[in-house]
């Protein structure tokens, strides 16, 4: 067993070893191995200076000259050791930094394999280093949330998970959940004892408490999603009403074809624009009209899909008439908010026929209108999903968690209210709900949780 009560599986205690750098062209990459034998195999390469070197000085760089076992060359390399339990993995650990490009970090590797490390499996690194509690899956899950991020927020969301806020949280609730069992048991096995039996009420009291707190950590999943994937910010309107030239301009570079050509948009296409605070996932999209052509009808229908899961639509025309006629027509599919955006305001002219109300003006050509348009779209995506805590739950994961303790709550304080149930049987809820809210903290046996979490990580992290 480990410090997170899993159990260890086959070759867990091998010696591993990944290149922790991206392969290619580059001036350095980093060889890390991680187990009892690190030390061992690192000797035999010459990295401690000879078969009787000692290690050097933990967390200081050394130059050393490594060999394969056959006494061959391999490269110059600095080397740092990480002795157990003090590291990453909380194994012994050795990084190896040997010149970059294409061979020198293969043969380093090979010949690490061949002194008798094996070849990590993706994220075998990082769950090692929760198996000797070194971090819980949520702060494992924030290390690839953290090398995958695209955005700020998404890069910063994930540093606050992996120090440990979203953990905190859960093991505060988690707790709530004990204390609540630890009512109901003194009431089941103590009802004799000078302070009497636990008062109903204040059980009640302290579910309906618990749950509250559960529901409002569930009401961070959209903005945690927006936060993940970006605000979804569709660009509807009629053909050649300049949807793809504010596409263009909102991103600040040419992405969709711009041509006076009605139609030339056939399928969406879409773009992740990094802001603070919530990145946009813009989507340009096929001109909104009636079409006997096969293809641009295809078109129009993913058009229709994507606002219905919008947050913010924009709705374009190039004329007033225009412009109403397409916030009429999306918001027959949307529930998103709709901003009314008249393109091409510079070939248009100012005495034009009565707007909706708050349209924006813009110009893609000459920039106009851009930053109102901007700030507009961050306005309505913050209303869309309004969270005030700095804590969001950012995973399918986390979400299904919760809601399944959220739900046993919900069946404990249903038979409570009205005694349904008797106080063991009832305890059973309790039970559930604090077991779902462990396992994702990674407190409990969970190997397929383990095997789900760590299946898309990188190799050598």
């Amino acid at each position: 067993m480990t410090a997170h009560g899993a159990r260890l599986l086959p070759g867990d205690d091998d010696t591993i070893v990944a290149a922790a750098t991206a392969p290619g062209r580059g001036a350095v990459a980093l060889i890390r191995m991680s187990g009892a034998r690190a030390n061992t195999i690192a000797r035999a390469l010459g990295a401690f200076g000879g078969a009787c070197g000692a290690p050097p000085v933990a967390r200081l760089q050394h130059l050393c000259t490594l060999h394969h076992p056959d006494g061959t060359t391999l490269d110059q390399a600095l080397v740092t050791v990480f002795p157990a339990p003090r590291s990453y993995t909380g194994e012994d650990v050795v990084e190896l930094a040997t010149h970059g490009g294409l061979v020198s970090p293969v043969i380093v590797m090979a010949a690490c394999v061949a002194a008798g490390a094996r070849e990590a499996l993706p994220g075998e690194f990082t769950r090692r280093a929760v198996l000797n509690g070194r971090m819980d899956l949520l702060q494992a899950e924030a290390v690839a949330d953290l090398i995958d991020a695209r955005t700020r927020a998404m890069q910063q969301q994930a540093l606050q998970q992996l120090d440990g806020g979203l953990s905190r949280r859960l093991l505060a609730l988690r707790d709530e959940v004990i204390h609540l069992e630890a009512l109901l048991a003194y009431d089941i096995d103590f009802p004799e004892e000078d302070d009497g039996p636990i008062a109903p009420a204040r059980i009640a009291t302290a579910a309906q408490a618990l749950h509250t707190a559960l529901e409002a950590l569930l009401r961070t999943a959209p903005q945690g999603a927006m936060v993940r994937d970006g605000v979804l910010v569709v660009i509807a309107g009629p053909p050649n009403a300049g949807k793809s030239s504010l596409f263009n301009a909102l991103l600040g570079q040419s992405r969709a074809i711009v041509t006076p050509i009605p139609g030339t948009t056939r399928d969406a296409i879409e773009a992740l624009l990094d802001r603070t605070p919530l990145p946009l996932r813009l989507v340009d999209t096929a001109g909104l009209r009636e079409t006997d052509d096969e293809v641009e009808r295809l078109g129009i229908e993913v058009s229709g899909r994507y606002l219905a899961q919008a947050q913010v639509v924009l709705a374009c025309g190039a004329s007033a008439a225009d412009v109403r006629h397409t916030v009429h027509v999306v918001s027959q599919s949307t529930r998103a908010t709709v901003i009314p955006v008249r393109t091409k305001c510079d070939c248009v002219p100012s005495h034009d026929e009565q707007l909706p109300h708050d349209t924006i003006m813009v110009s893609a050509e000459r920039g106009d209108g851009m930053d109102v348009l901007l700030e507009s779209i961050d306005r309505a995506a913050q209303l869309g999903a309004p969270v005030h805590d700095d804590l969001v739950i950012t995973r399918e994961r986390h979400r299904a968690g919760l809601a399944i303790a959220r739900d046993e709550l919900d069946a404990f304080l249903s038979a409570w209210s009205i005694g349904a149930l008797p106080a063991p049987v009832a305890a059973v809820h309790l039970l559930t709900a604090r077991e779902a809210i462990a396992e994702l903290i990674g407190t409990v046996d969970t190997e397929d949780v383990l095997d789900r979490v760590f299946r898309d990580f990188c190799i050598g992290k």
